[in-house]
């Protein structure tokens, strides 16, 4: 059950999911703790809710969000 409605598509989520996995990598490559940050896209991805879309009224779900 979801508190908050949908707002990140399929193609939105594998692009999030393949960018936080490759920063992720970058952070274990070059030994820092900024990689870290990759989990923010991952997160948004897996919940397919993104809290940045809401003041700017996107949502790349199309007709699988409403």
């Amino acid at each position: 059950m979801s508190i908050t409605k949908p707002n990140v598509g399929k193609v939105d989520s594998v692009i999030r999911f393949i960018l936080g996995l490759v920063i992720i990598g970058l952070g274990l490559i070059y030994k820092n703790w900024w990689g870290l940050i990759g989990l923010i896209p991952i997160v948004t991805a897996v919940l397919h809710w993104c809290p940045l879309y809401l003041p700017l009224k996107i949502n790349t779900r199309g007709k699988e969000g409403k």
